[in-house]
């Protein structure tokens, strides 16, 4: 029986969720295996668009990685928005809001939504000078993922994401993790 590998990266913020580029016209996109010397057969398990960073566990495991994807397991992203939090908004998101999916609305599955008001956990990276405005942190934990779904979440209740992180995938952490830094892990 074949020895499959599991890990979790820190995906960097500028960088394509995937290991082989098959588009002629983003041919200097930064890819996954830049990272380090993966595997061969090592895949992204789930995405984080070229703007998000943060958790990504990699496998070479086909059946990992459809369980990690399913609806089974949550995920949880601290997102940096551009204006101020409110309870409503707060209550708007848990409640599930409409937003486009393949060109159709969609209503987002009730989801657990809070303010953050400790991000020392978050590595610093610059998005914005303060003169451009008020920025407020919040959690989103979801089981869906629809495309760019927490983005399209906080653009619909107002809020544009200015920077996305994913902290947790079911019981995976980010935890201390620096960008690009990959941790092997156990299933």
């Amino acid at each position: 029986m074949k020895e499959h590998s599991y890990f979790k990266l820190y995906k960097p913020y500028g960088y394509l969720s995937q290991f082989v580029n098959h588009q002629t016209k983003r041919k200097s996109k930064k890819l996954l295996g830049e990272l380090n010397d993966f595997p061969n057969e090592t895949m992204a398990v789930g995405r984080l668009d070229e703007k998000s960073e943060g958790l990504l566990l990699l496998t070479t495991d086909g059946k990992f990685s459809n369980y990690i994807t399913s609806s089974a397991i949550e995920k949880e992203y601290h997102v940096m928005v551009d204006g101020l939090i409110i309870p409503e908004i707060i209550s708007e998101l848990e409640n599930g809001v409409e937003i486009s999916v393949e060109g159709k609305a969609y209503k987002t599955k009730p989801c657990e939504a809070k303010i953050l008001t400790d991000t020392s956990h978050v590595f610093e990276r610059f998005v914005r000078d303060q003169r451009h405005g008020i920025t407020s942190w919040l959690s989103i934990t979801i089981t869906e993922g629809k495309f760019r779904q927490v983005r399209k979440m906080t653009a619909k209740v107002g809020l544009p994401t200015l920077r996305l992180v994913r902290v947790r995938i079911g019981d995976y952490k980010l935890g201390v993790m620096k960008p690009a830094e990959v941790l092997p892990i156990s299933y």
